[in-house]
């Protein structure tokens, strides 16, 4: 096992990682930006350097700088988190290249599943059912339109290279397509580089359904069951839970199967993610994978016991996975919900400083928060500074339980999203289950929040 890491994030996720680290006796190097220069990960690391200015592209984005900071403490590895670098295969082929392990699968299989273009060929190849659609580029709107015209309209237009929601658009009829065309393209060029789209077809009310894998050096894959993440904003997740309420154990088991599959064909090790859309007859299409640690993977380790920080560091360091398939057990039910600093009812990101910070706490109550009751949040970076877990016995205790952690957080200084997760948690559908992607237009729409 490694002695030393260097965690190349901030805020919870940092925290988290340092956490584990200090389970397993492993001393952990933070780095910091000049906004974050009192951030709690900068204090709970066992050495901490600054990186750089507060902009994501002179600190946490400066791979070299990294790099060299893992060189000159001698940190045999470097957890990317998720977001900022973390699916940058440049950045993990620097890594390979500097003799640093970079925690999470390799620089080649990032790149593959990093292009959604390519990710669709190699899973069409693989057998794994995708939504229909082009798995090239549009070479222009004339092209587009055709497609459209093929597959039938709604279309979904998506950039190749996109994430988080940026560079996609329903299109509903052929007189919106010309200009959702020349604004995605001209969007994924500036948030990516890259002003390659692609199409497909628009799945009217689906549920977005991931399972989360790990996977050893050895050629070992396990798939730890599956997490509904349907209710989101702006086609970012908020509310995320495991299981899913709408999977039976055999549409379950064959996702499962089939994400494993995917993952052996394309090489995968370490921990990540196949995500897909399930429409109302529990049909399910591949829609991308996540080459990282998601956000949301406390649900998955709330109901089956593992610690996927922990597994993640054991596979990298060259361990063969302690358990097979048939060991992994599910308890319970888990939801998370993630604290934004925004408007509850306009999403916008809310930055300032925060006056007063007070969390839940009880036994079915689980905190993963980056900032105190001193911090600052900047608007430099993801407006997330919190998730709440809770699990229960069921899922109809553990939304009670949600209700409960909900009414005792509290955030003052700043706008968060918790009125709105409130009303989410209450929302009869939710409580039924009746979760799609569609929710938040549909249960919450014209329904303002108290700020």
């Amino acid at each position: 096992m490694f002695k030393k890491i260097l965690i190349a994030n901030r805020g919870e996720i940092a925290l988290r990682i340092i956490r584990t680290c200090e389970k397993l006796g492993i001393q952990t190097v933070a780095v910091y930006s000049e906004a974050d220069a009192d951030a709690p990960h900068r204090h709970l690391a066992t050495e901490a350097y600054l990186i750089g200015k507060p902009r994501v592209n002179e600190s946490y984005l400066n791979l070299e700088k990294i790099i060299e900071i893992a060189k000159q403490t001698k940190a045999e590895a470097i957890h990317p988190g998720y977001g900022l670098l973390s699916e940058n295969s440049s950045f993990a082929k620097r890594c390979k290249e500097e003799g640093i392990v970079f925690i999470g699968p390799s620089p080649d299989v990032i790149e593959k599943m990093g292009s959604k273009i390519e990710a669709r060929q190699q899973m069409e190849l693989a057998g794994v059912p995708i939504v229909p659609g082009v798995t090239c580029q549009l070479a222009n709107i004339e092209e587009a339109s055709s497609v459209a015209s093929i597959i039938g309209y709604p279309v979904m237009l998506k950039a190749s290279s996109g994430g988080g929601g940026i560079g996609m658009q329903i299109i509903r009829h052929e007189d919106e397509l010309a200009k959702a065309f020349e604004g995605n393209q001209k969007r994924a060029t500036d948030f990516f580089g890259d002003g390659a789209l692609y199409m497909e077809k628009y799945i009217e009310n689906p549920r977005h359904i991931e399972i989360q894998i790990l996977a050893d050096l050895q050629g070992n894959t396990v798939y730890l069951g599956e997490r509904e993440c349907s209710i989101q904003r702006r086609h970012q997740k908020v509310v995320e839970e495991a299981p899913s309420s709408f999977l039976d154990e055999t549409t379950r088991k064959k996702m499962g199967e089939t994400a494993v599959k995917a993952a052996k064909v394309i090489g995968y090790e370490n921990a990540g993610t196949i995500e897909f859309l399930v429409d109302e007859e529990k049909n399910f299409y591949f829609l991308e994978m996540n080459t990282r640690l998601q956000v949301e993977h406390p649900v998955t380790e709330e109901i089956t016991g593992l610690d996927l920080v922990e597994e993640q560091l054991k596979v990298a360091a060259g361990e063969a996975l302690s358990f097979t398939q048939n060991d992994v057990i599910y308890d319970g039910h888990a939801i998370e919900v993630r604290i934004y600093a925004e408007d509850p009812n306009t999403f916008f990101p809310s930055p300032g400083k925060i006056s007063a910070l007070l969390l839940p706490e009880h036994e079915f109550v689980r905190n993963e928060c980056g900032v105190n009751d001193r911090s600052v949040v900047t608007p430099y970076y993801d407006p997330m500074i919190a998730k709440l877990i809770v699990k229960g016995r069921s899922r109809d205790e553990a939304i009670q339980f949600l209700q409960v952690a909900l009414e005792e957080y509290k955030v003052e200084g700043i706008k968060t999203n918790i009125p709105m997760l409130k009303k989410v948690a209450a929302n009869t559908a939710f409580q039924k289950g009746e979760t799609t992607t569609n929710f938040v237009n549909e249960q919450l729409r014209n329904q303002s929040v108290k700020k």
